[in-house]
């Protein structure tokens, strides 16, 4: 039987890659935040029978030798702890260096130590910053237009530096904006989800021109999972994109359209980038992981959608809809 690490498996992606590779008959080894209330995030709601099936290790990515403890043993590890949210970033990099690069690299020198099988490196779309063409291929320039993208720059190159210098099965891993059931409220699609179930009737959003490439959390999963299938994927950067793009506002105008077609769009100025930081237009290619592997989408972004507004309208108690998170 497979044995798969995942780190970050308590967030959002996390969980939903547990859960699946759980199903896919693989044991699996949860690697979580330590913390003292010993919360395991997202996978506290995981159903018993999933949960029977998983072992939880509660450690700091930042600690060598917790990450090293965790990786003993194991085939695959899923590379996806990580600081994320773009704002945050502004004021406080030191962190997001020492989460996204040192992180990564302590998951890369255990998996040399240990001659890990597989290890697959979870990038982001927005290493690539605004599109200089579409659809954005891997080939594409990186451009660091925030604190965080810089650092998912650092530890993409640490992983290709690790692959070729030491040989190691490395996959790069980059989806672009993933969202569906547990995702953080600071994400867009839930910051408008939840203030619209919250019954207000006038949705604080930031700029609404930018546009994204949105994935079903669930098809970012089977991503990872197809990608870490196929052999042809090692020392590969590989995007999950949908190859469709639609702007925040026009997003925003059809979930209002949805769940309370009253409402209106404000500008609130706290949650505007900078004007160099924002990136203006992701739309990524897919021809890649179609090539190298039996990936395909298996979600409409309507029917993503769907799923989506149902788990938070019974799970809104979880958010704090008056607070804006960043």
């Amino acid at each position: 039987m497979t044995k798969a690490l995942i780190t970050g498996a308590d967030g959002f992606i996390g969980s939903h890659l547990t859960e699946r590779l759980v199903k896919e008959g693989k044991k699996v080894k949860a690697f979580v935040y330590y913390n003292s209330f010993n919360s395991w995030g997202w996978l506290d709601t995981l159903p018993k029978e999933v949960m029977d099936e998983v072992e939880v290790f509660a450690g700091d990515i930042r600690d060598p030798n917790g990450v090293k403890e965790a990786m003993k043993d194991i085939d695959e590890v899923y590379h996806l702890a990580a600081l994320i949210a773009i704002p945050f970033s502004y004021h406080s990099p030191d962190t997001y260096v020492d989460t996204n690069i040192k992180g990564t690299l302590n998951v890369l020198q255990a998996g040399r130590e240990l001659n890990t099988s597989r290890l697959l490196i979870t990038s982001t779309s927005e290493v690539y910053g605004t599109a200089q063409y579409v659809p954005i291929d891997e080939d594409h320039a990186f451009q660091g237009q925030s604190p965080y993208s810089a650092t998912k720059i650092g530890g993409d190159r640490l992983a290709e530096s690790f692959y070729r210098s030491f040989e190691m099965p490395i996959s790069i891993v980059r989806p672009f904006n993933t969202y569906g059931p547990r995702q953080s409220a600071r994400a867009v699609i839930p910051t408008i989800i939840t203030q619209l179930l919250a019954g207000k009737e006038e949705i604080e959003l930031g700029s609404l021109t930018p546009t994204r490439d949105f994935n079903y959390v669930k098809d970012t999963a089977n991503g990872f999972i197809e990608i870490a299938k196929s052999p042809n994927t090692i020392g590969e950067e590989i995007n999950i994109a949908t190859q469709e793009e639609i702007s925040i506002g026009r997003l925003a105008e059809e979930l209002i359209s949805q769940i309370n077609p009253n409402a209106q769009i404000i500008c609130d100025e706290q949650r505007l980038r900078p004007e160099n930081s924002e990136v203006n237009r992701l739309l990524g290619s897919n021809e890649k992981i179609k090539n190298l592997t039996a990936w395909q989408p298996g979600y409409t972004f309507e029917q993503g959608l769907a799923e989506t507004i149902e788990f938070f309208r019974s799970n809104l108690d979880k958010y704090k809809t008056d607070i804006y998170n960043i």
